[in-house]
């Protein structure tokens, strides 16, 4: 049986990683994501998930980011809890 993942002490930590994922891409754009912002994510990635085929959680995400990446830092959790609320009602 596959171990838990969580489990897994060679994990890097998601800071570390986020930090990697900021440094590697090379960006001239603020790449730091609030709580706010990471909460609508992974609620838009939930949704996605369990609304379509589950690749679509990332590939979803992708394109919120690509829509709000001309929007003041302070607006793009909004923007994509606003997208999510959308997508979510017309799945219902």
């Amino acid at each position: 049986m596959e171990s838990d993942p969580r489990e897994d002490a060679d994990l890097i930590p998601l800071e570390t990683w986020l930090e990697r994922v900021r440094t590697a891409a090379d960006s001239p754009r603020d790449m730091t994501l609030s709580v706010r912002e990471r909460g609508a994510l992974l609620e838009l990635a939930r949704v996605a998930a369990h609304s379509s085929e589950r690749i679509a959680a990332p590939l979803s995400t992708f394109l919120a980011g690509v829509a709000c990446a001309d929007l003041p830092t302070d607006e793009r959790g909004a923007f994509v809890r606003r997208l999510t609320d959308s997508l979510s009602a017309g799945v219902r």
